[in-house]
């Protein structure tokens, strides 16, 4: 049985996905795998939709799942900065969790819609993000967003806006 760790990341656009991995990563020594990162490297350019972003972001967990349950099973800690806002994404997640033996920790950062907009606008205007969202982007995909369940099997750690 692996004692490595896997902490996912759930909330909307611009709720501090990032930041948190960061922070996880420094606390637990853990391994930051971003998908921010690896989409504009490997695919540069070429995500201008959904369907690209879909197509491109599946090839990347196709070829990166095997490294992920490895990794883990060698007892290592991993922060997946991967967005895991869907039951499918997560489901995805779990089955890297369940490959190496172990109970992934999902972290959700519940978040309401007007402050993830007001930290996207700010984002944007910094431009220090690989992504720069309209207001029409964070509206379709907080359209997709699914709050995640006990029943999905993680352990789930809440973080409000307060």
């Amino acid at each position: 049985m692996s004692t490595g760790a896997l902490h996912l990341i759930t909330g909307k656009i611009a709720a501090g996905k990032s930041t948190l991995s960061a922070k996880l990563a420094a606390e637990t020594g853990g391994l930051v795998l971003a998908e921010d990162y690896w989409l504009p490297t490997l695919y540069p350019a070429q995500i201008t939709s959904l369907d690209d972003y879909r197509r491109d972001s599946g090839r990347l967990r196709t070829a990166i799942a095997p490294l992920i349950v490895d990794l883990l099973r060698r007892d290592l800690t991993i922060i997946l900065d991967f967005p895991a806002n869907t039951v499918a994404s997560r489901t995805w997640m779990r089955g890297l969790a369940d490959a190496a033996g172990i109970t992934a920790t999902l972290h959700f950062l519940d978040l309401p819609d007007d402050i993830c907009r007001a930290r996207l606008h700010a984002r944007n205007a910094a431009g220090t993000h690989a992504y720069q969202a309209s207001d029409a982007e964070f509206d379709q995909f907080t359209a997709h967003f699914a709050q995640p369940e006990g029943s999905e099997g993680f352990r789930i750690v809440r973080y409000a806006a307060d």
